[in-house]
């Protein structure tokens, strides 16, 4: 959920044609294509406390966008989660760390040439924000429909327009926005999947095509499940939203995280947000 802070790198390092490189090195120019045209995709997991949650399952999703992006993937998942791991363990033990692989194209017109795909590994500190909770509002701007943008990828070229509203939602005071589909269906937070509770059932979004379904999302539905809370994806109204008693978010970023307020209502961080992030901890530390 990278809207509630600005995430500056302490501290990275970044794998690159066999070879890891500190800091920020420069590795790509004005004519290649993935800064001309955006043939890049990316994902994010997380380190912390020792753990790496999920972290093969990011991995598989890193090449899944790319090739959803018409790249070619040259590393497996699982060689790039070995690169993870040697990116991780080159610092302490109990850092908080972001976890980002990414493949892009070097040359192309417009469609990218798939034989050019480059892969890149970045890990670089980056605290966990607080649990405390977060403020957000509706936005103006909507999530693409899959026929409009390459919504079954984690690519950076849908990145802009989440961008733009979560500078909507700094502008009126609030941490983030939710954004609707094309329909007026409430889809996701500009950075993270959106949850709601009310008497004792938890219900998201259903997946639309228009926003992904997150690995956190997915985690964090399996775990209140066998926990016994019913869990419900449905097609959620604004209404729905500012009438719930609960609202939080789920994402690698911050992992699961309340809502204080949405729009004008207050509100306070409730027992089944809180009883999700709980679930995560325990999983990320089995």
């Amino acid at each position: 959920m990278a809207g509630h802070g600005n995430g500056e790198a302490a501290r990275a390092v970044t794998y690159l044609r066999g070879e890891w490189m500190e800091g920020n090195p420069a590795i790509i120019g004005p004519m290649t294509h993935a800064i001309w045209l955006s043939s890049v995709v990316f994902d994010g997991a997380r380190a912390f406390e020792g753990v790496a949650p999920d972290l093969d399952r990011h991995c598989e999703r890193a090449i899944r966008s790319a090739l959803a992006l018409g790249l070619s993937p040259m590393l497996t998942a699982g060689e790039i989660e070995e690169l993870c791991w040697d990116g991780i363990r080159r610092f302490p033990r109990d850092a908080a760390l972001y976890i980002r692989p990414m493949f892009y194209a070097e040359s192309g017109f417009v469609m990218p040439d798939p034989d050019s795909t480059v892969f890149t590994l970045t890990v670089h500190e980056m605290p966990m924000p607080s649990a405390a909770g977060f403020t957000a509002c509706l936005s103006t701007r909507r999530r693409p429909a899959p026929g409009s943008a390459p919504t079954d990828a984690k690519a950076a070229c849908l990145y802009p327009n989440a961008g733009l509203a979560l500078r909507e939602a700094r502008e009126r005071g609030f941490d983030n926005a939710i954004m609707l589909d094309l329909l007026g269906n409430v889809a996701e937070f500009a950075t993270a999947n959106l949850f709601i509770a009310r008497d004792g059932t938890v219900a998201t979004p259903i997946p639309n095509g228009t926003f992904l379904n997150g690995i956190t999302r997915q985690r964090v539905i399996g775990l209140l499940r066998d926990d016994g809370t019913p869990v419900e994806e449905r097609t959620l109204s604004v209404r729905d939203v500012l009438e719930a008693d609960e609202v939080f978010s789920t994402g690698n970023y911050a992992k699961v995280v309340p809502v204080t307020r949405v729009e004008d209502r207050h509100l306070q961080p409730g027992p089944l947000a809180a009883r999700a992030r709980a679930l995560y901890w325990e999983f990320a530390h089995r």
